[in-house]
């Protein structure tokens, strides 16, 4: 098997569709074109070609790493889905919100509420940061 990528340090932000190719391998750990192509093609009309393209330039970018095992390419993330989220709210939160994580929260709990166990899990983790101040 041959490694056609390395993981840069701090990767470009994926566009909406890179993003859709990105959760399907997160829930796969790894696939080929076809099986990504079988799941974003579930949420919109996308062709082949046009996802094996959008693959090929993330590859280019770093998104993702392909491994060539015989004719099969196979690919997968060069970061986890915490990872991704984390630099992509960062990123949000010091263009919109001056680095502010709290007003970041708070503009989104104002526009889509929480359930009572999304508030449990936020009021753990408010704790926990109290306690480590």
């Amino acid at each position: 098997m041959k490694s056609t990528s390395t993981i840069p340090r701090t990767l470009p932000k994926p566009t909406e569709v890179e993003l859709e190719i990105l959760t399907s391998l997160w829930a796969r750990g790894e696939a080929t074109v076809r099986e990504i192509h079988d799941d974003v093609s579930q949420q919109r009309a996308l062709g082949y070609t046009s996802v094996l393209k959008t693959i090929q330039i993330m590859t280019e970018k770093g998104l993702v790493q392909r491994t060539e095992a015989g004719k099969a390419h196979i690919y997968r993330t060069t970061a986890t889905q915490e990872d991704t989220q984390s630099q992509l709210l960062r990123d949000l939160s010091e263009r919109l919100f001056a680095g502010s994580a709290s007003q970041l929260a708070m503009h989104a709990l104002a526009m889509q509420p929480a359930n009572s166990d999304e508030l449990a899990e936020i009021r753990k983790l408010i704790d926990k940061r109290k306690n480590q101040n």
